[in-house]
């Protein structure tokens, strides 16, 4: 059953412009590795200061996979320094160093047959490893253009820097407003058979979400992706990209689906893929906040 709740999560992206200029100037002139590196003491000072950050996630590892305090923090500082790499990737695979990317793609063919289908599709993801980052590595490949749904909450001068500091994204983004604008544009990018990516793991304020047994807990899950995916009747398949060793990321699909009976079935299938992601990736949950809240 849905219902609405105050979450704490503001969907805003974490970091300074300075920040920023320090990691895109590295990739540039140093190199991704030497990026890498300097992630350590990065990931270092947020494991230190940003306490409510770090707790969250201790207390994610500790309820979710039930481990001991000293292992999940052990896990949390493993995070932190994977999370900075990843938003490296994420720089770095929008300029000329892109070329040192690589990755595998476990049933790219689905991609391929939802296309064949000729009604467009929802791709469902969520914040374990880095989908964003998957769209600019195979966007080049598939034979229909990719929509990311996000929200557009990103500090402005950051996203300015950005773009006039690397090449352009392999992909189209659709920014979630609160007056549904965006879905005009869902619809018109199905019409031309396109893909709709999203992610459907994370709470904002207010929203109706569905109380779900996550891992070994119980987390709560927004219903309007569900709802929205449900109403447009396309295929859906649950994508993910998880970093794997260096600079190459392992990516996987789901056979597509069509005739889902409710929201909440498309729900459950989804947690039940998410969770078996996050156990298999632990380190990649990017979820900073209390995501058992009662």
């Amino acid at each position: 059953m849905s219902k609405t709740v105050n979450q704490k999560w503001d969907g805003k992206t974490k970091g300074s412009l300075l920040g920023y200029k320090f990691f895109v100037f590295c990739i540039n002139f140093l190199g991704i590795r030497i990026s890498y590196f300097f992630c350590i003491w990065v990931a270092t000072y947020f494991v230190l200061f940003s306490r409510k950050n770090r707790n969250a996630l201790i207390k994610f590892y500790q309820t979710g996979f039930e481990l001991s305090k000293g292992k999940a923090i052990i896990n949390t500082i493993k995070n932190f320094n994977i999370f900075g790499r990843v938003l490296i990737d994420r720089i770095a695979l929008k300029t000329k160093k892109h070329i040192h990317y690589s990755h595998n793609f476990e049933n790219e063919q689905a991609l391929k047959d939802m296309y064949d289908l000729g009604k467009g599709s929802f791709l469902f993801s969520g914040h374990v490893g880095n989908w964003e980052n998957a769209g600019n590595l195979i966007g080049e490949r598939i034979t229909s253009k990719i929509n990311i749904l996000m929200l557009d909450a990103e500090v402005e001068k950051i996203k300015s820097y950005l773009s006039k500091s690397t090449d352009v994204n392999h992909y189209n983004l659709i920014p979630l407003k609160n007056d549904m604008s965006h879905l005009v544009l869902i619809h018109q990018a199905l019409k031309r058979n396109e893909i709709i990516a999203l992610h459907a793991d994370r709470l904002l304020h207010d929203q109706k979400y569905f109380s779900m047994k996550f891992l070994k807990g119980i987390a709560k899950f927004p219903a309007g992706p569900f709802i929205m995916a449900y109403k447009f009747k396309v295929p859906i398949s649950f994508v993910f990209a998880v970093k794997g060793q260096g600079t190459h990321y392992n990516l996987s699909a789901t056979t597509p689906h069509l005739d889902y009976n409710s929201p909440e079935e498309i729900a459950e299938s989804y947690v039940l893929k998410l969770e078996e992601m996050v156990t298999s990736n632990p380190t990649q949950w990017f979820n900073f906040y209390d995501y058992y809240a009662s």
